[in-house]
């Protein structure tokens, strides 16, 4: 998906929109730390997948969040949002949302983040 201009610096070949088909929020609201899986999926229905879709299937083997992979596949967090709140639709990957209790922060979320910070 990424292409070389020669110069060396890799450019994406496609506007990031453009497998959105133009839209920049999900159809419901999506927490950057949500976290994500890859549901199980039939060799047969791998070659289905779109070249973004496949990535963010392989990527979500293990958990991962939506900021990661926003990063890992270098498309903006809005896309990230919009592909993997589709990808959630269609029973390709399921989501694992924080669960803030009457709006009081997950503690142990805070203390990963902390413990994260502290090793920059």
């Amino acid at each position: 998906m990424l292409g070389s201009d020669g110069t060396g610096d890799e450019e994406p070949l496609f506007r990031p929109y453009a497998v959105t088909g133009g839209r920049s929020e999900p159809r419901y609201h999506m927490a950057m730390e949500t976290l994500v899986s890859s549901s199980f999926i039939m060799e047969e229905e791998l070659a289905l997948l779109t070249p973004e879709q496949d990535a963010i299937i392989r990527l979500c083997r293990s958990f991962r969040s939506v900021a990661e992979i926003s990063a890992l596949l270098r498309v903006p967090l809005g896309v990230a949002r919009v592909l993997v709140a589709d990808m959630a639709d269609e029973g390709l990957v399921r989501l694992h949302q924080p669960r803030l209790e009457q709006g009081q922060p997950d503690l142990n979320m805070l203390e990963r983040v902390l413990s994260g910070l502290r090793r920059l």
